[in-house]
């Protein structure tokens, strides 16, 4: 018994021995892993948990126009956070209710922050410095001394509200770009964030040992943009005008470029939004219409967000560049420019226009908006923009050589301008390019392109036949002033010859003076320019008797040496006022590029019959004697209607240096009391220029023109620039635009 005993107290033993050995192997094992495998693995994680890290925002860069002037920039706000580790309790009530006083918060929304077991956690962002200030004063004020941080931080600000909103776009509430410039671009303007790292203990309080570490962030770059903010407005300011005479349904845009560098001097789009509030629906029906949209189920909400979500989109939309149409006939530069270069046709080449042209192989007939123009050549038959004519063109150069040229000018693919969003071209390659498609793109018809890419390819007409880069973002600076990316402004290509350009430019001249383009045209300024009219193509149109159209006009001067090339585009004017593209969009560009090349100071040159025709300018004779004033304006050429029963001149009207038709009336007021008189302006639209002369002249003002009643011989009044029915001082000068009667296509 006694050696069993023993025998089984060994194998026990033995056991036991076993059992800890592995155990303690297992431990040792766990020990060397722990140690020398995992070892830095499990030491950064546990100082993870131990450190606290604090984002430091980085100053998102500035946006400047091409003059330094500020459309976008960040000004430092203040972030509310709470250490409630470190709120003493008698000071919990007191703080709690200050700051949601301070911050409009409800008390039990601060009061569940305040009570959280954690070192630090956030109240609220984007805090103006006021409301900084007065938790600051709060705090001083009730004696409390920690609990409460106050973190810099940085909120976006557009100056000008919704100048330029769908170019600059806008950032989110993290201060990251959503849309236009501020997307694009958001790498750069954001700059890389800095962090603020201090040791904690599990509860957030202070750990025995001390350990901080701040990595400063380093600020975004700033733009510098090749808009200048002065076209820039001439732009906005004319279509909003258009977009009123006209009743315009769906907006507008207008893109001004140097046609030599490609930089863009300025773009606008309407309708658009205020991009410091970019979430409010600025079509007041849009948004009457969807607030008014029930919500009860889950299915009439998806209804109603989907809704807003496409008013929000379609406002945030750079038509310019994110919108396809039928240019239309300002194509025709670009046939035009295919056939010249080829040899196909040249200025005095003809062609009879009957009406109809009946296309090969196909028994269909393209017919011109006219009855026919008999024999013309081809510089007539641009200056007619007679679809024909063009047509023959497109046939003479065939499928493989239209499409070359095509591609050429940039059609076939995006323009890469540096704004988002930018559509893709549709069109027919040339294997597609059966008779009847090479037809109708002959004139501008049955391909999409974006405005951009019209405006990019009228550039290489212009330029000597060069295609140039779109851009908007001239160079980037850095925080310290340097210089750190300048855009590129090669050419991509020669589409067409020097030759070719400069005859190119000379008919398109032709056109703003003898052709269907006058309504562009501007004493002085040798405008070359091409209108056209476009057939919208709408799926969800279920009245097909509804026509929608595209008014535009593309243009480029001075004729002699092209600087600035100009498109206006209208989406959908009234039909039942107008809708062609000379009519409704040539009296804006005719505006528009007189603004900008005085403004650029482009120096006018006129010709001896525009010398008979052009504006003066009104002399300085406030100050002066009735009698001394009179010699002056007779000097001058003008006379002069006096107002009241003084001596002095005390105020005239145009004031000096205003324009003036040439035998205008200058009114002097010579007392206190015939300044006070007014006059109504009346309806002067729809009127020969006689017409709108005597109407002037019956009411008591005087008419400034322009477009083509300086070159046409039966034009008519479309526009002024004062509406009927306002008051005005007797003598005011109202501008009175004028068209062609014969309406284009």
């Amino acid at each position: 018994m006694a050696k069993g005993t023993t025998v089984r107290m060994w194998r026990r033993t033995l056991t036991v021995m076993i059992v800890m050995a592995i155990a303690f192997g297992i431990v040792i094992f766990n020990l060397i892993r722990l140690q020398l495998v995992d070892g830095e693995e499990l030491k950064r994680a546990a100082i993870d948990q131990s450190l606290q890290p604090t984002t430091l925002s980085a100053e998102r860069g500035t946006i400047y126009d091409r003059n330094g002037k500020v459309l976008a920039q960040s000004a430092s706000v203040w972030t509310v956070a709470l250490e409630p580790a470190y709120i003493e309790e008698e000071d919990k009530t007191t703080l709690v209710r200050g700051l949601a006083e301070i911050l409009d918060m409800e008390e039990s929304e601060v009061q569940e922050l305040a009570d959280k077991d954690t070192y630090f956690t956030y109240v609220k962002r984007k805090v103006e410095n006021d409301v900084k200030d007065e938790i600051l004063a709060f705090l001083e004020e009730n004696d409390i001394s920690r609990g409460v941080q106050l973190i810099t931080d940085y909120k976006r600000y557009y100056p000008y509200g919704n100048f330029m909103g769908p170019v600059l776009g806008f950032v989110g509430t993290d201060n990251t770009g959503l849309s236009g410039l501020e997307y694009q671009y958001d790498t750069e303007l954001s700059g890389t964030a800095g962090r603020l790292v201090t040791a904690k203990n599990a509860v957030g309080t202070d750990m025995p040992f001390q350990y901080e570490q701040r990595v400063e962030a380093e600020d975004g770059y700033d733009l510098v943009l090749t808009i200048d903010e002065g076209i820039q407005h001439f732009l906005e300011e004319g279509l909003e005008e258009g977009i009123e005479n006209f009743n315009v349904a769906n907006g507008a845009c207008a893109i001004a470029m140097n046609v030599k560098t490609g930089a863009i001097l300025g773009l606008a789009t309407k309708g658009d939004y205020d991009p410091n509030d970019p979430w409010t629906i600025v079509d007041e029906e849009v948004a009457k219409e969807i607030e008014a949209m029930p919500e009860g189920t889950e299915e009439e909400k998806a209804v109603k967000d989907q809704a807003t979500s496409n008013a929000l989109q379609k406002q945030w939309r750079n038509k310019a560049v994110s919108d396809t149409y039928y240019p239309g006939s300002v194509f025709k530069m670009c046939t035009g420019s295919m056939a010249m270069e080829e040899g196909i046709v040249s200025e005095e080449s003809t062609f009879t226009c009957n009406h109809s042209y009946l296309v090969e192989g196909t028994g269909q007939y393209i017919n011109c908006w006219a009855y026919g123009h008999g024999t013309q050549t081809f510089v007539e038959g641009l200056c007619n923009s007679c679809n024909p004519f063009f047509v023959h063109l497109g046939q003479e150069l065939g499928a493989e050589r239209f499409f070359k040229y095509f591609e050429a000018f940039g059609f076939t693919e995006k323009t890469g301008i540096d704004l988002p969003g930018e559509a893709s071209t549709i069109y027919y390659t040339a294997d597609q390019l059966n008779p009847m498609e090479l037809a109708t793109e002959s004139f501008g018809q049955n391909f999409s392109i974006t405005p951009i890419h019209m405006l990019a390819a009228a550039c290489a007409v212009a330029n000597g036949g060069y295609l140039v880069q779109p851009h908007v973002v001239d160079h980037m600076v850095d925080a310290d002033g340097n210089i750190v990316m300048t855009a590129d402004t090669s050419y991509k290509r020669q589409v067409i010859s020097t030759d070719t350009s400069e005859r190119m430019v000379k008919i398109l001249n032709t056109n703003a003076t003898q052709g269907t383009a006058k309504s562009g045209y501007i004493a002085g300024y040798r405008i070359c320019g091409k209108t056209g009219t476009s057939q919208k193509i709408l799926e969800d149109n279920l009245d097909k008797t509804k026509k929608h159209y595209i008014a535009s006009y593309c243009g480029f001067a001075p004729a002699d040496d092209p600087e600035i090339a100009l498109l206006i585009y209208y989406d959908e004017p009234d039909p039942s006022i107008n809708y062609y593209g000379g009519s409704v969009a040539g009296p804006t560009f005719a505006k528009c590029m007189e603004q900008i090349l005085e403004y650029l100071g482009v120096e006018r040159q006129y010709t001896e019959e525009e010398l008979e025709k052009i504006d003066t300018t009104t002399p300085s004779v406030t100050g002066m004697t009735v009698e001394e004033a009179e010699k002056a304006a007779g000097d001058a050429g003008l006379s002069v209607t006096v107002k009241g029963s003084g001596g002095t001149v005390l105020e005239q009207i145009p004031a000096f240096g205003e324009s003036i038709p040439q035998g205008g009336s200058i009114v002097l007021y010579t007392d206190e009391d015939s300044k006070e008189e007014t006059v109504t302006v009346p309806d002067l639209t729809g009127m020969s220029l006689s017409a709108a002369n005597e109407a002037a002249a019956n009411a008591g003002i005087q008419i400034r023109v322009t477009g083509a009643a300086l070159t046409s011989s039966n034009p008519v009044s479309q526009t002024q620039d004062i509406a009927e029915g306002t008051k005005v001082r007797p003598g005011t000068v109202i501008t009175v635009g004028f068209i062609e009667v014969d309406q284009v296509q």
